[in-house]
C-alpha cells in the first residue's frame, strides 16, 4: 500500500484543479462585465459550441492527425493484455489501442469519456522501453481516461477561449473608439484587462493541465503498482524526446502526450508549458516508492 500522505497530496492536486477552474470562471465574468452582459453571453455561447464540437470529434481528428492505426489484440497480444489488466484495475472499460508510426518514444490518451477511451503509443515507445516501463506509461494514460481529463481540459479550453474572445473584442472596441468608461472607470484599465485577460486565462488553463499530469502520474503508479517503473520511463522518454525528433506530433496536440514531444523548452517559455517539470514528476513518483517501502517495513 502507498502512504496516506500521497493520497492527501492527490486530493490537494484535485482541489488545485477546481480552484484554477474557479479562477478561470471568475476571470471570464470580470472580462465579460467589461464588455457587457449581452456580448458576454454571445462569446460564451460561441466558445461552448466550438468546444462541444471539439469534445465530440477531437478523438477521431487527433488520431487522424497523427496517422494512428488501430491495433487488434492479435497484432499486439502482450500490449493488449497489459491494457486490459490495467483497465480492470482502474475500473473502466478497456480502451481502444492505436499505434503511431513515430521513432520518438511517447504516448497519449484521448476520448471524451471512459466508454470512448483510446490509448495511442508510438513505435518508438515499444522499441525503446522495457515492458515494465511501457506498463507504467500505459497506466498513466489509462489514469487520464479514468479521471476524465479530456472533459476537464475541454471545460478549461471553453472558459479560456471565451475569455480570449472577449479580450479580443475589448481590444477591437478600444482601438476603434469604443468606450470602456460608461460608469466613469479608467479607459486604460479596460485596455489593460483586454490584453492581460487572455494571457491570464492561458496560464490558468496550462496550470490545470499540469495538475492533471501529476494526478495521472499518481493514479497510474497506483494501478500499475510500480511508481519506480513510471519514474524511470519518464526519464527515458524525456531524453528520447530531446534526442529523437517526432515525425507525427504537432504543437497543437503536445499537451496530450505523456511527455512534451518538443523537449528543450526553458526560461520564460516554461510558464507556457503544458507539462510539469520532469524532475518534479520523477521526484513525486520516487517519494511514493520510498513511502511504500517505509510502510512495508
Amino acid at each position: 500500500m502507498f502512504p496516506e500522505v500521497t493520497e492527501r497530496e492527490e486530493m490537494m492536486n484535485t482541489l488545485k484543479t477546481f480552484l484554477l477552474l474557479g479562477t478561470l470562471s471568475a476571470l471570464l465574468v470580470s472580462a465579460g462585465a467589461a464588455l457587457g452582459p449581452e456580448a458576454m453571453v454571445l462569446f460564451l455561447g460561441l466558445a461552448v459550441v466550438m468546444n462541444l464540437g471539439a469534445w465530440f470529434w477531437s478523438d477521431r481528428l487527433v488520431l487522424r492527425m497523427h496517422g494512428a492505426q488501430p491495433l487488434t489484440p492479435g497484432a499486439a497480444p502482450e500490449l493488449s493484455r497489459m491494457v486490459a489488466e490495467l483497465s480492470t484495475r482502474a475500473g473502466i472499460p478497456v480502451p481502444k489501442l492505436y499505434l503511431v508510426n513515430d521513432p520518438q518514444p511517447n504516448a497519449f490518451a484521448t476520448g471524451r469519456n471512459p466508454e470512448h477511451g483510446v490509448v495511442a503509443v508510438t513505435t518508438g515507445l515499444l522499441e525503446r522501453l522495457p515492458a515494465a516501463e511501457v506498463r507504467g506509461v500505459i497506466a498513466h494514460e489509462i489514469a487520464h481516461i479514468h479521471n476524465r481529463d479530456i472533459l476537464i481540459a475541454s471545460v478549461a479550453a471553453m472558459l479560456a477561449g471565451a475569455v480570449s474572445f472577449i479580450g479580443n473584442a475589448l481590444q477591437f472596441s478600444a482601438f476603434f473608439g469604443g468606450s470602456q468608461d460608461d460608469e466613469g472607470g479608467s479607459p486604460f484599465g479596460g485596455l489593460l484587462l483586454a490584453f492581460l485577460a487572455p494571457i491570464g486565462a492561458t496560464l490558468i488553463q496550462l496550470g490545470i493541465s499540469r495538475q492533471r499530469e501529476y494526478l495521472a502520474d499518481a493514479f497510474g503508479a497506483r494501478i500499475a503498482g510500480d511508481p519506480e517503473a513510471l519514474a524511470s520511463a519518464l526519464e527515458r522518454l524525456h531524453l528520447g524526446t530531446a534526442r529523437i525528433p517526432s515525425h507525427a506530433a504537432q504543437p497543437a496536440t503536445a499537451s496530450l502526450f505523456i511527455v512534451n514531444p518538443f523537449a528543450g523548452v526553458g526560461g520564460i517559455a516554461r510558464l507556457f508549458s503544458t507539462h510539469p517539470p520532469m524532475e518534479e514528476r520523477v521526484a513525486r513518483l520516487r517519494a511514493m516508492t520510498r513511502g511504500s517501502r517505509g510502510h512495508a517495513a
